[in-house]
């Protein structure tokens, strides 16, 4: 069974770092884009991040660009999302997710991600 479980969420202050992680089983993220969303409450799902698996590029939303950094570990099938700078506004749950039906590697056009990971609650204090 695939799975994606994230973790590294928590309460920090504002100016402070993360770095959260999404740690993939019964299936290899190497033939995958992976992205990173969030939720905050009252608001839309946002796609924040995308790695694709071919030539690692990267995609960032203008909410977070020059502040997160997406980076992908095939060695222990993880990717990761390193969060500076944070701020109240960032305070939502923050899911990754996979496209394996479509089995897409890149992240252009937008992937259609079909597996989710449980989500990790991430808190910004001002």
């Amino acid at each position: 069974q695939a799975l994606l479980v994230e973790s590294g969420g928590g309460l920090v202050q504002s100016g402070g770092s993360l770095k959260l992680s999404c740690a993939a089983s019964g299936f290899t993220l190497n033939y995958y884009a992976i992205g990173w969303f969030r939720r905050a409450v009252g608001k839309e799902r946002e796609l924040i991040s995308c790695i694709s698996s071919t030539d690692g590029t990267t995609y960032y939303a203008d909410s977070v660009k020059d502040r997160f950094t997406i980076s992908r570990d095939n060695a222990k099938n993880t990717v990761y999302l390193q969060m500076n700078n944070l701020k109240p506004e960032d305070t939502a749950v923050y899911y990754c997710a996979a496209p394996i039906v479509s089995v897409q590697a890149t992240c252009d056009p937008a992937p259609e991600y079909d597996y989710w990971g449980q989500g990790t609650q991430v808190t910004v204090s001002s």
